[in-house]
């Protein structure tokens, strides 16, 4: 599977995935600051933004995508960062394909299995008839029904994009998402190890990672190092970008 992707600056690679329900161009302002000193690519993961589609989907796909991509490219090694699901995909890639992985950034996103969390999301993206829908307001309309915060809606209604027939149509595979959506949840290769270079980065306001993730943190990841971004909720990036991008820099030129 050939993923869309957009390359920034000159340098060693970094190589950047977005979360559930995301797109690279999520990323596009912490990229631009990585690349004043780093080549830093970001990709849309298999099911999202301009990559194909497909009804098989998975974590371990999403991970041989990106070696696949690597190798396609001549990237013989990279730093490894992602964030929520593409952390869960960048975990998957240091620990079945280390030697591709330099080092590896994870951000708000742990190894153990979590509980489903997304039931309104999904109810509320397929209420809306996108077919038929004249606009983003009304098609806002039908997800303010299920999702109440605002910043959620527009962050989902940027999957949103025009038919050249007219009308709208999502741009992610939301069926394959919501058919496969229990196996991006599940527990990482937790019987496995990736002794190279880690950091873990959590919003402060997060509780995707507790205190208590850390021994399997440090069982499956024994280098792991644990930073928390001030002021941050899961959305770290948009909510302190300037302190993550600082914490990126000091990581991968240690």
């Amino acid at each position: 599977m050939e993923l869309n992707s957009k390359v920034l600056g000159e340098g060693d690679p970094i190589i950047i995935m977005h979360g559930l329900f995301g797109m690279l161009d999520n990323w596009q302002s912490v990229a631009k600051l990585l690349a004043e000193e780093y080549m830093v690519i970001l990709l849309d993961l298999r099911n999202h933004g301009k990559s194909p589609h497909s009804e098989e989907w998975s974590i371990e796909l999403m991970a041989q995508d990106v070696r696949d991509f690597m190798e396609a490219n001549w990237i013989h090694k990279a730093t490894i960062m992602g964030h929520s699901m593409g952390g869960k995909v960048a975990m998957e890639l240091a620990l079945t394909e280390a030697d591709l992985v330099d080092k590896l950034i994870v951000v708000d996103i742990g190894p153990k299995a979590y509980k489903p969390g997304h039931e309104l999301i999904f109810q509320g993206l397929e209420s809306v008839p996108i077919a038929e829908v004249s606009s983003r307001t009304e098609a806002e309309e039908y997800l303010a029904k299920s999702v109440d915060e605002l910043g959620v809606r527009q962050f989902l209604l940027k999957n949103i994009s025009r038919r050249k027939e007219g009308g709208y149509k999502w741009k992610m595979n939301l069926s394959s998402i919501s058919e496969n959506y229990n196996t991006i949840i599940e527990e990482s290769k937790t019987n496995l190890e990736y002794d190279g270079p880690t950091l873990f980065i959590k919003g402060e306001r997060s509780n995707y990672i507790m205190p208590d993730d850390m021994e399997l943190i440090h069982k499956v990841f024994p280098k792991a190092e644990l930073i928390s971004i001030a002021g941050a909720g899961h959305w770290v990036h948009a909510d302190n970008r300037d302190e993550l991008v600082k914490q990126v820099m000091r990581f991968v030129a240690e």
